[in-house]
């Protein structure tokens, strides 16, 4: 049956605006006689267990995989008149690849055009994580939708298949899977997962998920046969046509050969009339996190909703979310161009989804939410602070709602006897098992902690978080914490002794100039949470001691014309990017004019991809770079700082998700990779004021 044509105004007109707008500002362009590339492109990402990218120049060059790195193909094949092509996957590498002439990524979405034998097709994956509406941003679907056209005006019979591997379900393929059938509301389902449903029983970083399931849902009307059979791509390369029986021999690993899951689309494309089809891909887990030994329930599932009530809603809602999807992109690109130039934007575009993507969204007995970051490709831990510290910019200027949720189990598992340490902890365990500190001593001993780290971390984040939600609620609820914490500072926050800061691949540092920044700000901010308190005697105390302890900063650390990496440390030089604090929170303690001699510095010590963390090594941090930039008030000096990241970009060998650790002369990445820690870039947006009050107005 030749499927029914559609041609709709209103979508052509929205998707022709997207797509239009992506090429001309967002990220990735690919262009006769030249391209930007990014080094990896994100496709499917709610979580650190769903999170589907490609890593290639064209998405027919190799297997979609999991942000680790591990393959989980899904293959796109389309059949026009009679002769198959690829548009997704590396396999069957027999059939040849669709043209791809465009690739285009926006905050939410990436689209890809293809052309072969007079058709042309806009293949679009949108994941609507918006962080001012937590119910849409925590549903775990993301919509791919197909539009063909003709291009040379005749008439073409044109087939689509999509074939999911199980793997995409799977820790390691030798895991056994059941698949079946299902329905929801207006939607036809497929299901795969692991045999086991392992729920929550270990942690780590290089792990998939090993419990949930798997869902493609396709819409009855669009006149679609699925198939669960392994041999749905090979049936559907010799005759256009599905496997008509299913695989019911189960359980079987992927290895094994257990069933794919597959959907073929029928469309005739002639003329100016397109055709347009779409499907859902969903991953669900009864529980996400556990915390404390308690079991979490995802967010999505708020009020008792069902697998296939969420599934239906998503699908209800579908055109409506497309369209607000697209009016998000396009004001937020225009935005972060405005305020940062046009590697700004790609920078800010590309860590957008990935920042939420690496963590865990649930929900506490009452309903509230909680969020808990992976510490990916690093060690796994959960709610990392040195991790939540570089994320916050993004949840500041989105939603500090969000960032609330990450900090109150820091503070409940900190308020705890199990915390018996006089300082802010460092994680709450490893992901997804928050059920206490991993990381160095533990909860056993001071060794290789970041007593001073963290507790100015915690400090400044408070501090700012108040400020955005417009009163101190939160830091009121745990005052005793935070004075303790910044008696810690008072005692060893000027002069640091020799332990780790955030920066811990450098190894431990006695007398760090950049650490001792931290402390004094936060010793600041803390005296600003006290006068908005109402404890104006704390307020004098602890803002004169924070003013002092600057000034006593300054000649510990100054050498010529720029200032130490630690005290005690001849010859030396690191980015002071602590310091962009004292700009947002209007602190003051340090003159302006440290900053302009620190940047006039930096700007000898540029790298053909950036500006190295400090005089050790040529190895940098993505997000250190933009705080370190934005210390400048200058747009013209900003974009000398981020012009060689867009050069990286385009050139590092590394084609893995945004890194935020490399190398400054060679590109290469020196470790981690999908960390949320890139939602630091977007703390340039969120230092100008105006734009920040501007999208603080979409949540309230």
């Amino acid at each position: 049956m030749i499927g029914r044509t559609t041609f709709r105004w209103d979508r052509l007109l929205t998707s022709f605006f997207v797509y239009v707008f992506g090429l001309l500002v967002s990220t990735t362009v690919f262009a006769q006689g030249g391209m930007e590339r990014d080094p990896a492109v994100p496709l499917i990402t709610h979580d650190p267990y769903f999170s589907v990218w490609s890593m290639n120049d064209k998405l027919t060059d190799g297997p979609t995989r999991h942000w680790t790195g591990k393959e989980q193909p899904i293959a796109g094949l389309m059949r026009i008149d009679g002769k198959t092509y690829r548009f997704m996957g590396r396999d069957p590498e027999e059939v040849p690849a669709m043209e791809q002439t465009g690739l285009a990524t926006t905050p939410t979405q990436t689209r890809y055009t293809f052309e072969a034998a007079g058709v042309c097709a806009t293949v679009t994956f949108l994941s609507p994580l918006i962080p001012t509406d937590l119910a849409l941003m925590a549903r775990p679907v993301t919509y791919l939708t197909w539009s063909v056209g003709s291009k040379d005006g005749a008439r073409h019979a044109v087939q689509v298949l999509l074939d999911v591997d199980p793997r995409i379900a799977v820790n390691t393929p030798d895991e056994t899977v059941t698949w079946g059938r299902s329905a929801a509301k207006q939607l036809q389902v497929l299901n795969v997962g692991s045999q086991d449903q392992r729920v929550l029983n270990r942690s780590g970083d290089d792990l998939r998920a090993d419990w949930g399931y798997f869902h493609l849902a396709v819409p009855v009307h669009e006149e679609a046969s699925l198939s669960l059979s392994n041999e749905a791509v090979h049936s559907f390369v010799e005759s256009g046509a599905v496997p008509v029986e299913d695989e019911m021999t189960m359980p079987r690993s992927p290895n094994q050969g257990a069933a794919h899951l597959a959907v073929e689309f029928p469309l005739a494309v002639e003329g100016t009339r397109s055709a347009e089809r779409h499907v859902l891909l969903s991953f669900t887990q009864n529980y996400g996190i556990e915390y404390l030994d308690r079991r979490l329930k995802p967010y999505w599932a708020k009020g008792g909703i069902s697998e296939g009530q969420m599934l239906a809603e998503a699908e209800e809602q579908y055109a409506v979310v497309e369209k607000r999807a697209a009016k998000f992109d396009a004001d937020l690109t225009a935005d972060l161009d405005r305020v940062g130039g046009k590697v700004y934007a790609r920078l800010a575009t590309l860590a957008f989804r990935q920042t939420l993507a690496a963590n865990g969204l649930v929900m506490d007995f009452d309903g509230t939410p909680l969020q808990f970051p992976k510490e990916n490709f690093s060690n796994g831990c959960i709610s990392t602070v040195d991790v939540l510290y570089p994320a916050a910019p993004f949840f500041l200027f989105f939603n500090p709602d969000l960032l609330e949720a990450q900090l109150k189990p820091v503070m409940e598992y900190a308020a705890t006897a199990r915390w018996k340490w006089p300082f802010a902890p460092h994680d709450l365990g490893q992901y997804p098992l928050a059920d206490g500190q991993v990381y160095g001593g533990g909860e056993r001993t001071e060794e290789d902690q970041m007593p001073v780290e963290e507790s100015g971390n915690m400090l400044i984040m408070i501090a700012a978080m108040g400020r955005a939600q417009g009163d101190m609620h939160f830091a009121k609820q745990y005052w005793p914490l935070l004075t303790k914490w910044v008696e810690y500072l008072r005692k060893y926050g000027l002069d640091p002794e020799n332990q780790l800061s955030t920066d811990d691949f450098a190894g431990h540092l006695a007398h760090n100039a950049n650490l001792s920044i931290k402390a004094i700000d936060a010793i600041g901010a803390y005296a600003e949470m006290a006068r908005a308190l109402g404890h104006a005697d704390e307020a004098k105390e602890y803002g004169a001691l924070a003013k002092k302890m600057a000034g006593e900063w300054e000649p510990m650390a100054k050498e010529g014309d720029h200032y130490k990496l630690a005290y005690d440390s001849a010859g030396s030089w690191s980015q002071k990017y602590n310091l962009v604090w004292d700009k947002l929170l209007d602190l003051n303690l340090f003159p302006a004019k440290l900053r302009e001699t620190e940047l006039s510095y930096y700007e000898t010590k540029l790298q053909p991809y950036g500006l190295p963390l400090d005089s050790r090594k040529t190895y940098t941090k993505l997000d250190w770079q933009i705080w370190t930039a934005t210390l400048s008030d200058s747009q013209e000096k900003f974009e000398r700082f981020t012009a060689p990241l867009g050069k990286w970009l385009d050139e590092t060998p590394s084609r893995v998700p945004l890194t935020d650790f490399y190398d400054t002369v060679t590109g290469k990445q020196e470790a981690f990779q999908a960390r949320s820690v890139v939602g630091g870039i977007y703390i340039k947006a969120l230092s100008d004021a105006a734009l920040a009050k501007k999208w603080k107005a979409r949540t309230e």
